[in-house]
């Protein structure tokens, strides 16, 4: 089975009737632009790298964002040429390249053959498993590091920030990339920042995201750098994914994260934090529940999740929080008391601290595109 690299938007399965309906209907934001500056709007060349046993994911998911924004952006604002130039590039001599899961994509060309100047390079990683074994010759990583020496923006997602990292193009820089690797990531290459947690992460002209999904959640986030945020929440709301998740937002759960735990005391004590989050939670309260004196309750515990305990309970609430923003309709200070944060105030105090964003700006802008029953 092949995918074709290249998608032609302009032969989506869209009726006539709905075309001429949507050209019609010219963007609020493509209006706001000076006359002049309507027809200055240049087109934007997003190149996708193409490895051979690439996550298809990683490749497919930021391809189809831009893919729905140029159609989208077309429909609004009237104009023919696509916003973005979707190009599929082959890091091998070939055009078709084989991905981890099987599926062959057959590219426009290769990097070789890449004549075009790149925009935005995106650089997509191998799954988990493979990664300590692949290689990747040294002609792709110096056309890597060309590209971000001359590219407005360069994007890794997933397990491709280690191509950006061997091509050193991330040397002082901060970072992120699969959570199951930020450790290896980090000793294997001291002189970038790692960031465990976040979803995707910008520094300078340089984004690196997450595990596979998290490079939609980076494409929407350029959309909205070059389009403005409407547009990429309608983006987002035609691929029925959250509407735009904050890059600061958690890779994992917290109590996912630490069910591997194999010390059983602080294993219950996990799972009995969850059940007990909208009630008053005390190192003093917990070391009784685990049948531990207070000092060696907070080292054991410490010890086995990396993490002090009031670290944990504060994380634990403001996942459940971020659960309750976008899937209910619940007032702030509801949120705040189920969720064991006590008072509004407390809530933005500590949804800053660990998201970056506060709970009512984090509820306007990242709801489910789903409506509520």
């Amino acid at each position: 089975m092949k995918v074709i690299g290249r998608a032609n938007v302009r032969d989506l399965s869209v009726g006539a009737n709905d075309k001429n309906t949507a050209k019609t209907a010219i963007s609020d934001f493509y209006l706001s632009l000076p006359e002049n500056d309507r027809m200055e709007i240049k087109e934007r060349t997003v190149a996708f790298l193409v490895i051979p046993e690439a996550t298809l994911l990683d490749i497919t998911g930021p391809f189809e964002v831009f893919s729905q924004a140029n159609e989208y952006l077309q429909a609004q604002t009237g104009r023919e040429e696509p916003a973005y130039v979707l190009r599929t590039l082959s890091a091998v001599r070939g055009r078709s390249v084989r991905t981890a899961s099987g599926l062959v994509i057959e590219c426009e060309g290769t990097i070789r053959g890449m004549r075009d100047a790149v925009d935005t390079l995106f650089v997509p990683g191998v799954p988990n498993g493979r990664l300590a074994e692949y290689r990747v010759g040294n002609e792709v990583l110096q056309w890597i590091k060309g590209q971000a020496e001359r590219a407005n923006r360069i994007c890794s997602v997933c397990t491709g920030t280690f191509l950006l990292a061997q091509a050193g193009v991330l040397h002082n820089k901060k970072a992120t990339t699969h959570w199951e690797k930020c450790a290896t990531l980090s000793r294997e290459y001291p002189d970038v920042e790692v960031d465990h947690d976040s979803i995707f992460v910008k520094d300078g002209t340089v984004y690196t995201s997450a595990g596979i999904s998290a490079g939609m959640d980076l494409a929407l986030a350029l959309v909205e750098e070059d389009w403005g945020r409407d547009v990429a929440l309608e983006i987002a709301k035609q691929m029925v994914l959250y509407l735009k998740r904050p890059g600061s937002q958690s890779q994992y759960s917290s109590v996912l994260t630490h069910q591997r735990i194999d010390y059983r005391p602080v294993r219950g004590i996990i799972n009995w934090i969850s059940e007990h989050l909208h009630e008053q939670l005390t190192v003093e309260l917990l070391a009784e529940q685990s049948a531990m004196s207070v000092r060696n309750f907070s080292r054991v515990f410490t010890r086995e999740t990396g993490v002090t305990p009031a670290r944990f309970i504060d994380k634990l609430r403001v996942e459940r929080a971020c659960r309750y923003l976008l899937d209910t309709r619940l007032s702030l200070k509801e949120i705040a008391v189920l969720s064991g944060l006590g008072s509004i105030d407390n809530m933005r105090k500590v949804f800053l601290k660990y998201m970056a964003i506060s709970p009512a700006k984090y509820r306007a802008g990242f709801r489910t595109a789903f409506p509520d029953k």
